[in-house]
């Protein structure tokens, strides 16, 4: 591990009534202990579990679009508001790393072919081809498994966006055998069951006032698909019969 802690710095938060302080778990944050070289994120779309993560790589220095430190290219509305409000704490401190915002790939991808014009080479860190001939899927993978590596911090915004339950399972290995020598950490906003499920993860939920931690089993993901997956003719003919 080598993020230990975030810290927001309330001393330079002039008001409240405006994003990102207008989100109950951010403005309730005084301190977030980093536990676990895997941590996830969770909570409904609003809660503030993707802003947070963004915050986090902007203090990296990584491009906030989607990117490690020297990524350079431009997506709209891509900045963090966050950011200049928080510190982070490190045991050591590392530069390498990357921030995965599913939104944005297809960018990332894009300035990827571009810089490969004037250097082929720059696909050997994505599988040896474009990202874009490879499948959504496909390509995500290829950044697991050849981009990330080394001692290093991994921010990934909804990963799961383009794996299919198959492939989510084939990421919790990579996970694995990234993060077990402990020269990789992991942060990590998703809304799938399956990544969850990943042991000694550190879980925390947005849902609330503040942020507070949960086991795998508490979590509504884990609830409502187990429940729709036991009963899902009553649950489907509760919903669609409402």
């Amino acid at each position: 591990m080598f993020l230990k802690k975030l810290t927001l710095l309330h001393e330079k938060i002039s008001t409240y009534n405006q994003y990102p302080f207008t989100i109950p778990a951010i403005k309730n944050l005084t301190e977030l202990n980093l536990t676990s070289n895997v941590t996830f994120f969770v909570g409904e779309n609003g809660s503030g579990k993707s802003t947070l993560l963004e915050g986090i790589a902007d203090k990296c220095d990584f491009n906030t679009a989607g990117g490690g430190r020297n990524n350079y290219y431009d997506v709209h509305a891509a900045g963090s508001d966050l950011g200049p409000y928080l510190r982070l704490s490190w045991l050591p401190k590392v530069s390498n790393g990357f921030f995965l915002r599913a939104e944005s790939f297809y960018h990332f991808a894009s300035y990827i072919d571009e810089l490969s014009i004037e250097n082929p080479s720059v696909y050997d860190a994505y599988g040896g081809q474009s990202l874009h001939e490879q499948s959504h899927g496909e390509s995500f993978l290829s950044l697991f498994k050849n981009r990330f590596g080394g001692k290093a911090i991994y921010l990934l915004d909804e990963p799961e966006a383009a794996l299919s339950p198959q492939r989510q399972l084939a990421f919790l290995k990579i996970l694995h055998n990234l993060t077990e020598t402990g020269e990789c950490q992991f942060i990590i906003a998703t809304h799938s069951p399956i990544l969850l499920g990943y042991p000694e993860a550190t879980i925390f939920n947005f849902d609330e006032e503040k942020i507070t931690t949960i086991d795998y089993e508490e979590t509504d993901h884990y609830q409502i698909t187990k429940y729709f997956l036991q009963h899902r003719d009553k649950m489907l003919h509760d919903l669609l019969n409402d």
